[in-house]
């Protein structure tokens, strides 16, 4: 779609040409919302009152730069290949955070409009809350709400003395209210969402340390009735993307499974997805890990070392075997983000104690369920058993 930007000879038109440009851009971004909004369903597919208007509010350019400061760069938060993100104050004092999109960056007219109708109409503890969004000329940016701890990733790798290392308790909680976060966009938006750009740099952390899936620019319808697939050029974030989608541009909900695989794996291991600067086996995570999962014996050398031993053996083995079935070559063999959720949902309400004086092996538990009683026992010998196995 076309923009237009400000322009006029004389100062006799000017105002009337800004008019025009303004009531174009309003029927063009009008227009776009109604398109995109057929696509993610009628008022049939979506919950009440969701499909009837963009709840999200509507900034002026001006507004934005007062509140960033004019983008000084003391507000700036972060980088990347859709532009920078400020924190900024609204006139009602409330701290956000200002995505503005690079013109000429990866994120275009299609990203935008696609973050702003996914991020209006759905939501979930687990998802960013977009505040509003700007679309004056050929500005465009989005408002969130501000995370106060940055990204997973600024707690996982290349750490600064100052920075906390994150426990295992922790990681746990994280892992598991991430895969929440995708469960919903999965199990519960209708028609189901394809995240496409799950990584730990969009997960982005709260008070407490409590996640929330940002950057939806990539997002996907899902397949529906019959259809097993949905194809599509192949975007996102090399490390994370499925084999099979890779290679034939074929989307199912099982790729952001896999994406969802390498982020487990990047916070049990404290290593990046890839490793520019290491060679051979050890460049792509889920390459170095593969021949590890097959020898329990080395479970132990994939904890990251950061972590100074100070994590469940048991719960280490299990967090290592979800993340193995998540990165599953065949998609077929990966499990469901539901089963996902139930498996880390279990590790993250176990408290594992760091006060232990010998680290693993004396790695005390603080059970999320009751002991088992006599009639527990007598039912696992009878081969039945309460516990999933992972």
């Amino acid at each position: 779609m076309g923009w237009f930007p400000c322009s006029g000879s004389s100062k006799q038109t000017s105002k009337k040409r800004k008019k025009k440009k303004d009531s174009t851009n309003s029927v063009q971004l009008g227009s776009e919302k109604l398109k995109a909004k057929n696509l993610l369903g009628s008022k049939d597919d979506v919950k009440d009152g969701e499909s009837s208007q963009i709840a999200a509010k509507t900034f002026t350019f001006r507004e934005l730069a007062a509140a960033a400061r004019n983008f000084r760069g003391d507000c700036l938060l972060g980088e990347g290949g859709f532009g920078r993100v400020y924190k900024g104050r609204l006139d009602s004092n409330q701290i956000v955070a200002i995505k503005q999109l690079d013109r000429n960056g990866l994120q275009g007219n299609r990203e935008f409009l696609v973050e702003v109708l996914m991020l209006s109409l759905l939501h979930h503890p687990n998802l960013v809350n977009l505040i509003g969004y700007c679309a004056d000329g050929d500005q465009r940016l989005l408002v969130y709400e501000y995370m106060p701890l940055g990204s997973l990733d600024d707690h996982l790798h290349d750490l600064t003395p100052a920075k906390k290392v994150l426990d295992w308790n922790t990681r746990m909680k994280i892992a598991a209210g991430a895969a929440k976060g995708l469960e919903y966009l999965h199990d519960k938006a209708s028609p189901p969402v394809i995240y496409r750009d799950l990584k730990c740099s969009n997960i982005l952390l709260g008070e407490g340390y409590h996640p929330k899936l940002s950057d939806f620019g990539l997002a996907k319808l899902g397949p529906v009735g019959d259809n097993t697939h949905v194809s599509t050029r192949v975007m996102g974030t090399y490390g994370y993307c499925a084999p099979e989608y890779a290679m034939t541009g074929q989307l199912t909900l099982k790729s952001d499974v896999y994406s969802f695989g390498v982020v487990l794996l990047e916070i049990i291991t404290g290593r990046k997805a890839i490793e520019n600067s290491k060679t051979g086996g050890e460049h792509n995570l889920v390459a170095w890990a593969r021949p590890l999962f097959k020898e329990r014996r080395k479970f132990s050398q994939m904890a990251d070392p950061v972590l100074q031993g100070q994590y469940p053996v048991r719960g280490l083995y299990q967090a290592l075997a979800v993340a193995a079935m998540c990165v599953h070559e065949q998609p077929n063999m990966r499990p469901v983000i539901a089963d996902v959720v139930t498996a880390l949902s279990y590790l993250a309400a176990q408290r594992f104690d760091s006060d232990s004086t010998q680290g693993v092996q004396n790695s005390r538990w603080t059970p999320a369920t009751p002991p088992r009683t006599k009639r527990d026992g007598d039912k696992r010998q009878k081969g039945g058993s309460s516990e999933a196995r992972w």
